[in-house]
Formats: C-alpha cells, structure tokens, sequence
C-alpha cells in the first residue's frame, strides 16, 4: 500500500530510488537515504512502502522490497507497463503468460497479458495501483487474474516489488508476492511523448503515444494520462526459426538428424505430424475403407500395389484406385501424406493488440491545514486483439451420396463421424486461415476520504469505495455441426427449385440438401462434389459462408470494495513509538460468460462444448498491524524492530480463516542488517474455479488404458479391470476421450494455504568518498503451499482408477470416470477444480549495487541474480514430489545486470539477462543416451545497448534490444509425459524468457510544456 505526505520537491522518490538506479533494480536497503535531487532543506517525511499499512519516516521494513523507475525502463525500452513486469527481472524467468500464447487455451483467453512471482501462477500474485487492487478482466470463463493490458503507462511513477507473501496486509491471492504501480503525484504542466520500436526483420513493431498533463491550485490538484499502445501482427512466416518446424531428433551417437526426410524435397519435412507438438496436419487427402492401390513416393510400395486407406490425387494413376496413389495404412509412414500448408505460417507468433488507456486522478483538501482531503481515480482501458490460425477440414461424405463419384461409391468406412451414420469417405482438407478477435472495455472508479482523525493525536485514517467493471466479447470462426450434416445430406433436385441452392451431382443431374425439401426456409446449401480440387481445399464461397460462421460470446466481470485504513503512534518505548495500523474491507466479485449458442449446444464441429459460468463470491475482513521498536543505539545493536500482523476473513463461498505475519529487522551497524519474515497466507479459489461451466474436450484414443492390455508389461490390475469391462486383449479404442471440466463449488472446493519465510542480509559499508556507494542483499525466500485449488488430469485420474485393485468398486477417482459408453467404448472423463497439490518453492535472491564518480559523471551497476534450490510440487500426499527446477522452462538461474554512465544530461546504458540451461531428461524419464529426442537447452542471454539525452523540458532515448538476435533454443517435438507436455513454438519452447522478436530498435521522443 502507498500513502504519501512528502515535500514537492521529490525526496520520495530519491529515497525510494536509492539503492534501484537502474531498471533492473536491487531489493532496497533496510534503510534507504536521501540521494540525486534532494536539497539538504528538503526532507522526507512518512512513506507507506508495498508490504506494510505503516507510515515511516524511513525504510526498514523486514520484507525485501524492490522498486523500479520508469524512467529508467523508458532508456531500457521496455513500451508498456506490462512489459516491465513481464521482464526477468520483475519474474526472476518465470514463465509468464504474453501474446505469444494466443493460440492456447489460457486463463483470460487469448490476448490476456499476466505477471506470475516465483512461478506460483497469476492467480497467487496480487496487482494494485496506488495501493488499491486491480481487478481481473478478460473472456471466456476462466477469468481470475489482472490483465496487465488495462494498466497506465505514461503516468506510472514506480512500481513496488514484494516477492513473498502477504495475505495478512492485503487478503487473499497474495500468496506469491504484491506488486504496486504508484502514479506521479503534482503533475504540473503537459507531457507528450512517443515511443516506437522496429525490429530488423519484419514484424512485431510497437508504439505508443501518450500525453500526461496536470495542474493544482491551493487546495486541490488534478492530473490524468491519455495513452495509445499497438503490438503488431508477428506471424511464423516472418522469423527463420518459425518458418520450417521439424520433430528436431537426432541420433543420441552420432548426432545425426533423425527427421523424416521429405521424398518430395530430400530435406527433413517441415510441420510433420509423427510427434505431439510438431503441428502439421493431414491435408490434400482422402480416407477410405483398406483397398488395394498404387503407393506414392517414400511409401511402403512406392511405385507398386498394396493395400490403403490414405490417397492423395495423382491424375496419372489409372491403377487400383484411379485417380489416387496411396500415402497412408499398414505400416506407411503418416509422413509421407501432405502436412504442410503454407498457409499455417500465416498463424500469429505475437497476437496483435491495441489498447486505449485513460487514467485520472484528483484530490481537494477539505480544510486549509489539509487534515482532510477528498480524492478521485478513474482508469478506463480498451483492448482490441486477434489471433490468426489456421484450420484443417475433415468432411465425411456418406458412402453412396450423389456427391461421392461412382468409381469412390461403397469404399467408406467408419470414421465416427459427426456429420452422418453409416460408413463415409473422409475429405482432410487444407481449409486455411481462420481469426479469433478479442474486444475488452474495462473500467474502475475510485472515491475517498482521508486526513488527520482530529479526536486522536497522530492518527490518519483513509476510507474509499470502488467499482469496476469488464465487459468483454470474444469471436471465433467455426463450422457448424448442423450445417454440415445438413449440407452432405442430399437428394435429387425436385423440379423448379431455387437453382442458387442447387449443386450439381458427382454422377449427373443436380441435388439439394435434404432438409431443404420439409424447410425451404433452412436456405441450405449442398456440400461440394468429392473430387481432387475439394480435396485441395477448393471450395464453394457459397458453401463456405453456409457452414462456417462466426461465434460470439460475452463475457462480463465486476467487483466493488470499501476499505478503512487507520494507522498512528500508541505509545513510546526507549527504542522509539509503536506504530499501529487497523482496518477493515468489503470485497464482492460477481462474473458472468455467456458463450455463444451453438459452443453451449456443441455444434462447433471438432470443437469443445461450453457451459454459461455464473457465479458470485463476497468477503468481509479486518486487519491489524504493528510495529515495535526494541533496542536502539547500543553496542551492536544500532535498531532491533519487531512487526506483526493478522487478518481475519469471511468469505461466502467457504467459510472463515485467519492469516498471520510476523517478522524483524535487526541492524547490527550502519553497514550490516539481518531481515526476517514468517508468515501464512491463503487463497480463496477464483470465481473461476468455483464456477467455471461445464467444458467438453476431447484427447487422442490412444491414452485410453485399455489399449491392447493383453499386452506383456500390462499392469496385473490394469488388465483385471479390463478384462472385467468384456474388452478383448487385443481391443484398440476408436473413440477420442472426452474430458468434462468444470467449477469445483458443488464439490466443496476450499482455499488453499499456504506458509512463506524469509531471511535476508543487507551489507552496505561506509567507503571513502573516492571509493562510491556499495550495498549488497542476500535474501532466502521458502513458500509451500498445500490444498493448492487445481485440476487432477484426466491422464491421471485414468491411471489411478485403472491401475487399483478397488477399480470402480472403491478407488477414489473411478467415481470421476464413467462407464463405457454404449456401442462406442468410449472413456467420459470428470476434471473439475478441487484441492489436491501441493508445492515448495525455495531460493536466494543476491543483489549488488555499486555507484562511483568517474571522470564528470558517475557509473552504476546493478546486478540481480536469483538461484531457485526447490522448485517442486505433487499431485496427491502420497506420492513423491516432482522437482522441476532446472528444468525447460523453470530455470535454476536468472541473473539481470545494468551498467550505466550518466554525465550532464546524457545517460548511456547496458543490459544483460542471463538464464541458466536447462534439462528435462530426468523429469521425463528419458534417458538421453538412447533416446532421439532432445529435452535439454544451453544458457541464454541477452544483450541491450541504448543512450538517453533529457534536457530540461524534452528528451530523446535510443537503443537497441537483443543486440546481437538471439534466437531461443530448440527442442524435440513430442516432449511429453505424466510430469510435463512442453509445447513448442516453431522447434523452441513456448516460454515467456525467450525473445521471440528478435533484434530490434527504439525511439522514445518526449516533450514538456
């Protein structure tokens, strides 16, 4: 939480900035000093600093607290508010959640920007501005962190970095830390500023423009910012490593590639199919029942007869099956059939988004003396964003429809088709590029009261209310189910019927869509006939604006909150005053997702079924802090400070709990100082989790356990359950696995808990002037969390029901799978929220500043580097913990280090960020003597240059980013297992520490009036 009551002249931020010069800042001291800008006259005299309700005249607190400049992420170029706290240096390489995971299923849905402290998750990090909490917002369903888009950007003075727990200041969902943007205060005057930046290839530009102003008379101060913000399209055709993903295996001896190699091109295959994650897919090519044919290049039998039930159009085959040479069945590699369309580079690497920000704020003393003061804040956003995909087309014919040419008439199969009974001949069909869009508008007003409480000596009190509100819409392109069933449903074309609906037969003659003779109101539209342009993906307009259609759903999130804060001195102890702090909060969330009809009908073909979320949640809470000085000015002992707090929660959805923490700062000398925290902390589950609709997914058929069980290696009970089902030994599932996911709060889903300590040491030494300023901060950070709100897997529900001998007469999560669906077999699958994981994650946080004169001017270094020593977690309490630190994605190290030289109004500036290699190998059970894959990645580092001139009421920042395009790492395709499915994008992992942007440059151009 931040309040201020400061002098104009900036001594708060001089003594905030002391000890964190550089973007890539240092934890604060224990005790900050005045320094750069503030006048011996000038004087700071209370702050209230992230991690504490207290005002102090100087900055002791036990907890580490980092705090960064904009200015100095302006010279860093970083363009957005969500970039700075999305950087390694906020996040310590944790993955975060950006544009580059548009095409996933996410939290907030697709374009929802995220900032996540010690890889404990977005929903475990609280965001405040001001002090005050900023709410969730974004689409879908699963909506329960802040976005980072709706913040303000030009007016943000600091940001205030706790990484570590703190539900007994600020109540739930701060379990992994707190992060508080503070504005400017007493703007006086206009800011217009622009910042642009273009990498060297093409792609992913940024800019922004914004205009700060503000102005104040004697009682009274009002300022605000208008912002404009465009991330542009970035897609996989603009970046070499994107342009040609591979499976990426090699020959654990030799290092050879072990890629399937393209018989059409003799190079590896680009976008195969033959792993998970590889992302080709079946294109230009027709299923069939097992026929005798002509294989094509690099098949079985190239050249020669055999069976299949794969074909791509070959005109000059008039053997077999004419017309069609054979790329799949038996023992053909998948990869010999088409995977590739060009016009999957066309998906987005980095969504495109635009936001429009407005930010105000004003205050009115109430009195002359300023004892009470009336105060204002107003933040609107809207976010605009999209995603470019892109769409394979499987369409199932009937066997015998007039559609289907004779030669092709009774060779369907069964493909368990969505579209018709009855064996069918299957079209894999290129469709192309398709386009989801994101519209948000988020607003939040805030109003309240503070000053002197005038019947209490030294005590101020601080009352506001808020409201604030996301409305959100979400559109998608999908076939329609119905649509499609309709349109390969034909008959012969009744005499005089509309001829605009009419298709010509394969065999001769016209036909019409069934339906269309009962409902000519349907304005049906027939399928295309099955023939080698439909198969290559030449299809109708007409038809293509029948079947596929836009979908659109709602989204709608809101909350309000009244807050009292009170804090003051009670009483004087030889040390110094007991400070107190008390007060209390009223929060009520309520979210409503409306998907579209045909998603809650499930008529979106191939696609998952969505249920309205619906859901509300209020709490009630009181709080109270103290601060006790101890010992002062003895020998050894220059400050020893005791600090404790409680709070006390009732939230609707689960009860009643307390949270505690206390902690202690001990400065042996002006130079040395020991801090140390203990705490616990909770989160309530998110309306999300609580209330989130039913969901339909679907998983490939080969993970049902009952796959030739008869095999040897079976587990005994696997194949006794089997058995106990009447599946044959050698039974093969046809059916994909649908998975049900849902809120937990039928279920009782509870808070989770957790316990968090810290112990650190701060080392700062009086050197000779000659010598500069040194300071060093170790900090050790230890949180587990237990009860931790989460969904089990259905790989794991599976495994366990299957694998006990109680199977469906007692095992726990066999009630969470139902019985064999009639005729099919196939597996349904319950996954909802409930409380079941538990997680440790420990580590060192080591920061270094150095400052000294030289020559004219004076350098700094800054240098931060985290170790993690845990980094671990577990499904259920019996089983063994899974460590992944050190693994992709969840680096053992990060370090990020500045050095910048500053004379007259030039500043000159190099970054680095470092992440250590890592290696999933052990995690995965693979062993990387033998295996082909490849789950381990080397160190990564990047390397920024930039120069900064600020005259008096105008600057100009140029650099450049990644200076020397360092590309991310690769890895295998198909990295999957019972601990972790890494995705990829292009060969390199989906991982927010990697820059996907490549080399690029910026210009930041600023002006005052």
């Amino acid at each position: 939480m931040t309040n201020y009551r400061v002098s104009k002249s900036g001594a708060l931020r001089a003594a905030l900035l002391t000890g964190a010069a550089a973007m890539l800042l240092t934890s604060v001291p224990a005790m900050a000093q005045s320094s750069q800008g503030a006048s011996e006259g000038e004087s700071l005299t209370e702050i209230v600093v992230v991690g504490s309700r207290l005002r102090r005249d100087q900055f002791n607190s036990p907890s580490p607290v980092q705090v960064i400049n904009r200015e100095e992420s302006v010279l860093a170029g970083l363009v957005s508010t969500g970039d700075l706290l999305q950087s390694s240096g906020i996040t310590s390489g944790s993955s975060q959640l950006n544009n580059a995971f548009g095409g996933f299923v996410t939290n907030g849905g697709p374009g929802a920007n995220t900032v996540s402290l010690r890889g404990l998750g977005a929903g475990r990090t609280l965001v405040l501005i001001n002090g005050r909490r900023v709410m969730p917002s974004g689409t879908r369903g699963s909506v329960g962190s802040t976005d980072l888009n709706t913040l303000p950007n030009a007016i943000v003075d600091h940001v205030e970095v706790l990484r570590e727990g703190a539900s007994s200041i600020y109540g739930s969902d701060a379990i992994a830390g707190v992060i508080n943007i503070v504005t400017q205060k007493n703007v006086e005057g206009v800011t217009a500023e622009g910042q642009f930046t273009r990498p060297f290839d093409n792609g992913g530009e940024q800019a922004r423009a914004s205009i700060v102003g503000g102005t104040s008379g004697d009682r009274w101060q009002v300022a605000g910012s208008l912002e404009y913000y465009q991330q542009m399209n970035l897609t996989l055709a603009d970046r070499d490593w994107t342009q040609c993903n591979l499976d990426y295996q090699r020959n654990p001896t030799t290092g050879a590639s072990t890629d399937f190699i393209d018989p059409m091109t003799g190079q590896p295959k680009c976008y195969p199919v033959t792993g998970t994650g590889s992302n080709g897919v079946t294109i230009n090519t027709l299923g069939t029942a097992s026929i005798a044919g002509i294989g094509a290049p690099g098949s079985v039998s190239p050249g020669t007869s055999s069976t299949f039930n794969r074909w791509r159009p070959n005109s000059a085959i008039t053997a077999g099956l004419p017309g069609f040479e054979g790329v799949g069945g038996g023992t053909n590699n998948i990869n010999v059939r088409d995977t590739f369309d060009p016009r999957t580079l066309n998906r987005s690497l980095l969504s495109p988004v635009k936001t429009y920000n407005f930010f105000g704020q004003a205050s009115y003393q109430l009195d002359e003396e300023g004892a009470a003061e009336a105060y204002a804040e107003f933040l609107y956003n809207r976010r605009e964003s999209w995603q470019t995909g892109y769409r394979q087309l499987s369409l199932d014919y009937p066997h015998m429809s007039a559609l289907v040419p004779t030669s092709l008439q009774g060779r369907g199969t069964a493909f368990g088709s969505l579209l018709h009974t009855g064996s069918g001949l299957r079209a894999f069909i290129g469709f192309g590029n398709d386009r989801s869009e994101q519209e948000i508008d988020f607003y939040k007003g805030t109003g309240g009261l503070r000053g002197d409480l005038t019947f209490v000596p030294n005590w101020r009190y601080d009352f506001n209310v808020s409201h604030a509100n996301s409305e959100g819409s979400y559109k998608q392109q999908s076939f329609l189910t119905d649509k499609m069933s309709n349109s390969v449903n034909v008959v012969a074309a009744p005499a005089g019927f509309n001829s605009a609906l009419v298709r010509p037969g394969a065999n001769g003659g016209n036909v019409t869509c069934a339906v269309n003779i009962t409902n000519p109101a349907e304005n049906c539209i027939a399928a295309p006939i099955l023939n080698s342009a439909t198969i290559g993906g030449v299809l109708p307009k007409d038809w293509v604006n029948y079947v596929f259609r836009d979908v659109i759903g709602n989204t709608e999130y809101r909350e309000n909150t009244a807050t009292l804060n009170m804090d003051g001195p009670i009483f004087e102890m030889p040390a110094g005053t007991v400070q107190l702090a008390l007060g209390a909060e009223y929060r009520e969330a309520k979210i409503d997702d409306t998907p579209d009809p045909n998603s809650v009908a499930g008529n979106l073909l191939n696609l998952t079924t969505s249920a309205p979320t619906r859901g509300k949640d209020n709490v009630y809470e009181l709080f109270g802090e103290v601060e006790v000085p101890l010992l002062k000015d003895l020998p050894l002992v220059e400050e020893l400070t005791f600090t404790g707090s409680g709070r006390y929660t009732e939230y609707d959805s689960y009860g009643s709990d307390w949270t505690y923490k206390v902690g202690g700062n001990y400065r042996a000398t002006k130079w040395f100082s020991i801090r140390s925290t203990y705490g616990t902390s909770f989160r309530a589950p998110a309306l999300y989790e609580q209330f989130l609709g039913t969901t339909s997914g679907f998983q490939s058929s080969q993970n049902d356990p009952c796959n030739n069980w008869g095999a040897a290696g079976v587990n005994a009970n696997v194949k006794a359950n089997c058995a106990a089902e009447g599946l044959a030994p050698t039974y093969s599932a046809t059916q994909s696995i649908q998975v049900n996911s849902g809120g937990g709060r039928a279920a009782g889903v509870e808070a989770e808990t957790s316990k968090n300590f810290g112990l650190g040491a701060v080392f700062q030494p009086d050197l000779p002037e000659e010598f500069g300023e040194f300071s060093f901060a170790a900090d050790y950070f230890d949180i587990q969390i237990d009860n931790s709100v989460s969904r089990i897997g259905y790989s794991e529900i599976l495994t366990r029901c299957y694998t006990s001998a109680e199977f469906r007469n007692g095992a726990p999560l066999c009630r969470l799978v139902s019985a064999r669906e009639a005729g099919t077999n196939r597996l349904i699958v319950s996954d909802s929220y409930t409380n079941i994981a538990s997680s440790i994650t420990s580590g060192l946080d080591y920061n270094i500043r150095y400052r000294t004169e030289v020559g004219e001017g004076d350098v700094t270094l800054n240098g931060q580097l985290t170790q993690f020593f845990k980094q671990k977690s577990k499904t259920f309490a019996d089983q063994a913990w899974d460590e992944y630190n050190g693994t992709l994605n969840t680096p053992e190290y990060t370090l990020n280090a500045d050095l910048t030289y500053r004379i007259d109004g030039f500043s000159f500036r190099y970054g680095l960020e470092w992440i250590a290699s890592m290696d999933s190998y052990e995690l995965l059970g693979l062993n990387p003597a033998t295996d082909v894959r490849i789950a381990k990645v080397p160190s990564y580092d990047l390397h920024h240059f930039s120069a900064q001139y600020k005259a008096e009421d105008w600057g100009v920042t140029v650099g450049v980013r990644n200076a020397f395009d360092k590309q991310p790492p690769k890895i295998s395709a198909g990295l999957t297992g019972a601990k972790a499915t890494y995705n990829r994008i292009g060969n390199s992992p989906l991982y927010s520490g990697y820059d996907y942007n490549g080399r690029r440059v910026y210009m930041t151009v600023s002006k005052s009036f």
